[in-house]
């Protein structure tokens, strides 16, 4: 008799295997939503998980290098007058302060009182912070503030011009005060002394430096000798930006 061979027996189990393939497939898509929601739940995690507050900066610690803007800084930690910006790295702004006109930080132990006058105060006060979309002082001194200005116009003997805002201004209760030689180098806006709510006058000093934008805020009275105030902020500006530590 002859034999027969057939080749019916491999059939099912192909067709079997064929019937397996999809499944395979569907779990591919599946594992990686589930992947991706184990990495999503851990970062949440990460982010709200309690830590410990970071140690506080000693005071007497080397200078800080700070950035601020894209431009670097070297601030004694002293003269640095917010705790949370007692820290060295990037931050959107510092808040400083300095003794006159030794231009050292003060000692954090003694608290400063309030001033009985003007020639009391023997601090300066500083920030620096990113210009955002201001103008540099002088091109505000040459196309904003003639806006503003009364007509009046006063010079002082020791070389300085006075011009005040109208009382209609962003700017009431304030004068302009500028080197007559060079704005550039010397100007001021500063308020008059005995208004309301600031029985002291006092002045804002700005300087552009790169990306930043540094002011100053001293009493009114230092100008009776602002040749020494201009050369002392020159001088502050310049030992913050020294790269010297």
């Amino acid at each position: 008799m002859a034999m027969t061979h057939t080749h019916e027996a491999p059939y099912p189990k192909a067709r079997k295997r064929r019937r397996h393939q999809p499944r395979g497939t569907l779990w591919l898509p599946i594992a990686i939503f589930m992947a991706g929601v184990i990495v999503a739940g851990s970062w949440v995690t990460y982010i709200l998980w309690p830590r410990w507050p970071a140690a506080d900066m000693a005071v007497d610690a080397p200078t800080l290098p700070i950035t601020v803007n894209g431009v670097n800084f070297n601030i004694p930690p002293a003269a640095i007058r917010n705790k949370v910006q007692r820290k060295p790295g990037t931050q959107e702004r510092i808040d400083l302060v300095f003794l006159w006109p030794s231009l050292t930080p003060p000692d954090p132990s003694v608290k400063a009182g309030p001033a009985a006058s003007a020639q009391a105060i023997d601090r300066v006060f500083v920030t620096v912070a990113a210009f955002g979309n201001t103008l540099p002082p002088i091109e505000r001194f040459n196309t904003i503030y003639p806006r503003y200005l009364e007509s009046s116009i006063s010079s002082t003997p020791d070389g300085l011009t006075l011009r005040p805002f109208r009382d209609d201004s962003p700017y009431k209760g304030e004068d302009i005060i500028f080197s007559d030689r060079n704005p550039g180098r010397f100007m001021v806006r500063c308020t008059r002394d005995g208004n309301s709510g600031a029985a002291i006058g006092m002045c804002l000093f700005e300087r552009r430096v790169d990306q930043t934008d540094i002011t100053v805020r001293f009493p009114r009275v230092w100008l009776s000798d602002w040749p020494s105030v201009s050369e002392g902020l020159e001088k502050l500006i310049r030992q913050i930006r020294s790269a010297t530590r």
